[in-house]
């Protein structure tokens, strides 16, 4: 790459990093579904036709920040899970506890993102197949974490119902072939819960009803785990 080259890749990047955090203003000042190009091209002193380089539409601009939020909740999990290990790398209840703490803190903090991602769908937009990957990294990573307990022997889902056992076998084959049905079942379970407790945070329905949120989630969030199968080991 030459100089030139290496130069205008750069401007490229800070170009692009600019577009999307003013993108992120808006969304925090309007909200995504008002979300325009020749708005953010206005406050950063482009002319649409430049921007237009970059995100060719609206919806590629809402694509890449909702990728972008993805992978920041992901990454914000990943790194907790990963210190868990190296912390007590027998005890799964923890990785899990904190799985799920790095997932309130990064929401709680990223109120505006967090709502683009798990909030009302944006009217008008339909979410391309590259969101699938990045949306998936905490489901993920929360199976991952009871496949590795259940590999080690410490894990007791609940029993299935009889009349849940075709879908819990049809979830198992597909979210995870190699745990059992009732521990899919659990886990999709635990991950709905899971959102549904940060999203009621986020979005207000605790004020005036939870006082001591972080008790409050600390707790809900073991007895998550508790209820997929995991148990505390030393």
């Amino acid at each position: 790459m030459t100089t030139v080259q290496g130069a205008r890749a750069r401007a490229r990047i800070e170009i692009t990093a600019a577009i999307k955090d003013e993108a992120r203003r808006q969304l925090a000042a309007e909200g995504a579904a008002k979300l325009s190009l020749r708005a953010v091209a206005r406050e950063l002193g482009m002319v649409s036709s430049a921007l237009y380089r970059y995100f060719p539409s609206r919806d590629d601009l809402l694509t890449a920040l909702i990728i972008d939020a993805y992978d920041a909740v992901g990454s914000a999990a990943e790194k907790a899970h990963a210190a868990a290990v190296r912390t007590a790398p027998l005890d799964h209840l923890a990785r899990w506890t904190a799985v799920c703490r790095a997932v309130r803190a990064w929401a709680v903090a990223h109120p505006h993102e967090y709502a683009l991602i798990y909030g009302s769908p944006v009217p008008g937009y339909t979410a391309p197949q590259d969101t699938v990957g990045p949306a998936a990294r905490v489901g993920l990573l929360l199976v991952a974490t009871a496949r590795a307990a259940d590999e080690a022997g410490g894990v007791v889902p609940p029993p299935l119902p009889d009349g849940l056992t075709p879908e819990a076998e049809r979830l198992a084959a597909d979210l995870a072939p190699d745990l059992p049905p009732a521990l899919a079942v659990a886990l999709v379970f635990a991950w709905a819960q899971l959102f549904g407790l940060v999203s009621f945070e986020v979005f207000g329905q605790f004020n005036r009803i939870v006082e001591d949120r972080d008790a409050f989630f600390a707790t809900a969030a073991e007895r998550l785990g508790r209820e997929v199968g995991l148990t505390a080991r030393p």
